[in-house]
């Protein structure tokens, strides 16, 4: 396999977990923390470059350091986790950058490590997305019900018997997951794009939870397509093309809302005909 048809078939495996896992991001409200747990990915793999680990060794460790860091934080009284994520957030970054900068004498791509390197993927990389995809769809398998359920209506979960704690803590963990293994292709920082903006998509679009997990996997895997496909006929950087390309699919979705939106409203302030009202 060449490497163009290596980074489409991982811009897939992306696609489809990102997709699966973005739906449960917005409906938990987990935006900004996401955010700021990819920021918490960067220093891992800029130190992991720097001693010679594996990267997402590297990215994991610090990803579960900086969660507990985020947790502890949400808990201080007055503050909150979105307060919690901000400071986790620039330190993850000025972290990362420490650690590159103290290491000048080594060739380390930070820009790599932000934007990703789709690119130079090789097969041990699609195999822990492919692990990964293949978690996160048994978990929604096997407890898709109480997990959606407790995203929708954290109350009435809690009233059914349920502890919320445990499912959220599954949530947490398998949006973790997929920062974590998707960091080596779509980088720190462009994970949230490709993470959020298909599933905003699809939640435009429907408010039916089948439907909106599967347009999301749809717009996730278009999303890595297409942009792969512009980036290497304009030589665009594949992961910002990606990111983009996301994004793309976000407002095509919001026009279509608005437009649909606006003739159901027009359709519906229509005056009856003379003979039709009774």
């Amino acid at each position: 396999m060449d490497y163009f048809s290596l980074a489409l078939l991982t811009g897939a495996l992306v696609g489809l977990l990102s997709g699966l896992v973005g739906v449960l991001v917005l409906l938990r409200q987990r935006a900004f923390y996401t955010v700021a747990l990819t920021h918490a990915t960067f220093p891992g793999g800029v130190f992991a470059a720097v001693v010679g680990l594996n990267i997402v060794v590297g990215a994991s460790i610090f990803s579960l350091l900086l969660v507990a860091l985020m947790a502890a934080l949400s808990r201080v009284p007055r503050q909150g986790r979105q307060v919690a994520a901000g400071i986790v957030l620039s330190f993850g970054y000025a972290l990362g950058m420490l650690f590159a900068s103290l290491n000048r004498g080594q060739s380390v791509r930070v820009d790599s490590y932000l934007t990703g390197s789709i690119l130079a993927m090789n097969p041990t990389n699609v195999w822990l997305l492919g692990s990964a995809l293949a978690l996160v769809a048994a978990v929604y398998a096997l407890f898709g019900k109480e997990l959606l359920f407790s995203s929708f209506d954290a109350r009435g979960f809690r009233a059914a018997g349920f502890r919320e704690g445990t499912w959220d803590l599954v949530a947490l963990a398998l949006i973790t997951l997929t920062v974590v293994v998707a960091m080596p292709a779509i980088g720190s920082i462009l994970a949230i794009a490709m993470i959020a903006a298909p599933a905003a998509a699809a939640r435009l679009l429907t408010k039916r939870i089948g439907w909106m997990l599967t347009l999301s996997c749809v717009f996730g895997v278009t999303a890595a397509v297409v942009g792969l496909q512009v980036s290497r006929s304009l030589s665009f950087a594949a992961g910002g093309s990606m990111a983009l390309t996301a994004v793309a699919i976000f407002v095509v979705a919001l026009l279509a809302k608005g437009v649909t939106g606006r003739f159901a409203q027009g359709v519906s302030r229509r005056p009856s005909a003379p003979g039709m009202v009774g």
